[in-house]
C-alpha cells in the first residue's frame, strides 16, 4: 500500500476516525510533516488542530535513528537500546539540545495563544507514520497527564511491533497500513516533500 502523499493519506485517516465526527476531537499534530494532515482530519471531523512538541533523541553516529524522544516538560523515553549506543552524559545532552528546539518552536508556532487544552476532549495524535515511535509515545504520554476524555494515536503507515508498544498509551490506535517489512516512512509515498516552519506556522494561523 502507498500513499499519493500526505493529503492523501490524511483523507483516508479520517474516513478511518470517523465515528470522531460531531465530538469536535482536538486533532495534535507531531511537527512538521503531520501538521498539514491534522488540519485536513481536524476539518473533515469537524474539530480543532494544534500541535504536540515532542523531539527524536538522535543516536551518537546515526541522526535518522532515535534513541528515544523527550517532550516538553523534560520528560524521557527512551528506546531499549539506547544506551547501548550513547552514555549518560550524551543522552542528557541530547535531551537538552531538544528542549531549546521545542522552546524555540513553541514560541515561533503560538506566540500569541497558548496550546489548546486536551482536558476532558477526544485527543487524536496524527504523524505522517511511525518508524521506532518514540515521538508518538512521548506525545502520548505527555497528553495522558493532561486528562483527555480519549487518547487516539492515529497514523497511516507503521510496522507491526512499534504500534505494540504503542498501543500501551493509548485509547485506540488507528493505522491504515502495518506491513513486516519497513525500512523508513517515505517509502511508502510517492510524494513525500519536508514541511517547512513557515508552512507549520500559516496552518496554525489559518481560521
Amino acid at each position: 500500500m502507498h500513499f499519493r502523499d500526505r493529503d492523501d493519506a490524511a483523507h483516508q485517516l479520517a474516513e478511518k476516525l470517523d465515528s470522531y465526527r460531531g465530538q469536535r476531537p482536538l486533532v495534535l499534530a507531531i511537527p512538521r510533516g503531520a501538521v498539514p494532515m491534522a488540519g485536513i482530519i481536524a476539518k473533515a471531523l469537524g474539530g480543532e488542530m494544534d500541535v504536540v512538541l515532542v523531539r527524536k533523541m538522535r543516536a551518537p553516529a546515526n541522526p535518522e535513528l532515535a534513541i528515544g524522544a523527550v517532550d516538553e516538560t523534560g520528560w524521557t523515553y527512551l528506546a531499549d537500546y539506547a544506551r547501548q549506543m550513547a552514555d549518560e552524559d550524551y543522552i542528557e545532552a541530547e535531551k537538552n539540545t531538544q528542549l531549546e528546539v521545542m522552546r524555540e518552536r513553541r514560541a515561533q508556532y503560538t506566540p500569541v495563544r497558548p496550546p489548546h487544552d486536551p482536558a476532558g476532549r477526544v485527543v487524536i495524535v496524527v504523524d505522517d507514520g511511525l518508524a521506532t515511535g518514540a515521538t508518538m509515545i512521548a506525545a502520548l504520554h505527555a497528553l495522558r497527564a493532561r486528562n483527555p476524555k480519549k487518547l487516539v494515536c492515529a497514523v497511516p503507515v507503521a510496522p507491526p511491533d512499534t504500534l505494540r508498544k504503542v498501543e500501551a498509551y493509548a485509547d485506540e490506535v488507528a493505522c491504515l497500513f502495518a506491513p513486516e517489512y519497513f525500512n523508513a516512512v517515505g517509502q511508502f509515498y510517492m510524494d513525500f516533500p519536508q514541511v517547512g516552519d513557515k508552512e507549520v506556522i500559516a496552518l496554525l494561523k489559518a481560521p
